[in-house]
């Protein structure tokens, strides 16, 4: 064990490796320490993420910045996060979202119709225009068609971002993932108000109030998309291994988890592995037998995770993840400045050959573009599939009772 006093050190990553020796800092350290070496070796980075990182601003503190990286490949969160991601583009909406405390009066909120997420607030009339701007949208010819939930947060994230550029705002999560074709999948579509909204234009159909809209969700093919993106991650990408980054638990952890035993398990395909990296900071106990509490070593049993490295290459932290990614995500970013800034004094060759990590860090910013090469990776899957009808066939039948 080395440490550093904390005036000594000259960078966040020095001092998250030297400063942060034991208990919940070592945890911590031992994250950072994963990824660095995970994104060292240009692994593949997917995320799943539960909470509301969007209606917090958190997707434009530190979300944002990472994705522009290149390194992540793909991202499970929620439809909430989806639709909040909205509010800040809204016309006359700028900056709708302000902080209040957390044990106020929340019947006085009420009253003045304001809507609080734990410390983070704004007026009820955001959220009727925003679904006044989904229900417009999701009207538009584009949308009127069977789609994955891929494709419409694809189409989103460029409608989103028109508006954006129109009053002025930053781009948001989606525009962001659209810009650089980073899939986004949702495991519960349902429970959210994009989806709310386009059940309300359903209903008026139903009653007979429009004569047509014909928006589907296909959830068998969003499915298949993500085991296509795993297993082009495993058999395909330049590492032939793929990690992942797990912040909170629910269903987007659940859906970032699930490829390995979809292809493994249940379509049955060969040499299919789990995640090589598994790290995640999740704020429920390990006791309380949820997903979302389990560690990365429980995932080894189902066959989630590799087995044959998983004791060096996963961690999981209790803790509040909104507390820990700003400093998390700019000592990463920081050692990628100084790289680049170590590429320009040496070169390149001299660089990769010093500091091999350097090759995984200045990975392209353009990033992996997944969602413009599905239709080629969907017909990879289809055909791996085909080949193994043998075994699928003998799965069909079970005597019922």
């Amino acid at each position: 064990m080395r440490t550093k006093r904390v005036d000594e050190v000259q960078s966040l990553h020095e001092l998250i490796q030297h400063c942060l020796p034991a208990f919940g800092g070592a945890y911590f350290r031992r994250i950072y320490s994963i990824l660095d070496t995970a994104i060292g070796m240009g692994c593949p980075l997917t995320m799943a993420i539960a909470g509301p990182i969007t209606v917090s601003g958190q997707h434009q503190t530190w979300l944002i910045p990472l994705l522009e990286t290149g390194w992540i490949a793909y991202l499970s969160g929620t439809d909430a996060m989806c639709y909040h991601d909205g509010h800040r583009s809204l016309d006359g909406r700028r900056d709708p979202v302000h902080e209040v405390p957390i044990f106020g009066d929340d019947g006085a909120l009420r009253d003045e119709h304001t809507i609080r997420v734990t410390d983070m607030a704004f007026d009820e009339d955001v959220l009727l225009d925003q679904d006044r701007y989904l229900t417009a949208l999701l009207r538009e010819p584009e949308f009127q068609k069977k789609m994955t939930g891929t494709e419409l947060r694809y189409l989103l994230g460029r409608r989103f971002a028109s508006l954006e550029q129109r009053n002025g705002v930053e781009p948001g999560m989606l525009a962001v993932c659209h810009k650089m074709a980073i899939p986004f999948f949702v495991g519960a579509p349902g429970d959210g108000s994009v989806f709310l909204n386009s059940m309300k234009l359903w209903a008026m159909k139903q009653a007979g109030l429009l004569d047509n809209y014909d928006f589907e969700l296909d959830i068998h093919a969003e499915v298949f998309e993500s085991c296509a993106y795993h297993y082009w991650g495993l058999f395909e990408s330049d590492t032939k291994a793929l990690a992942t980054f797990v912040l909170g638990g629910g269903v987007p952890k659940n859906f970032n988890l699930q490829p390995e035993p979809a292809l493994g398990q249940v379509l049955g395909l060969p040499d299919v592995r789990g995640y090589h990296f598994d790290v995640q900071i999740v704020s429920s106990p390990v006791t309380d037998g949820s997903l979302s509490s389990c560690f990365p070593a429980e995932a080894v049993t189902w066959g989630k995770v590799d087995r044959n490295v998983y004791q060096q290459t996963t961690e999981s932290m209790q803790a509040d993840y909104s507390m820990l990614l700003p400093f998390l995500v700019k000592a990463l970013l920081d050692n990628r400045a100084r790289y680049e800034r170590l590429r320009d004094e040496l070169g390149e060759e001299t660089l990769f050959e010093k500091h091999p990590k350097a090759k995984g860090y200045l990975r392209p910013r353009d990033g992996y573009r997944l969602f413009e090469k599905r239709s080629e990776l969907l017909k990879k899957l289809v055909s791996a599939v085909k080949e193994n009808r043998e075994w699928l066939a003998e799965t069909l039948d079970y005597p019922l009772a």
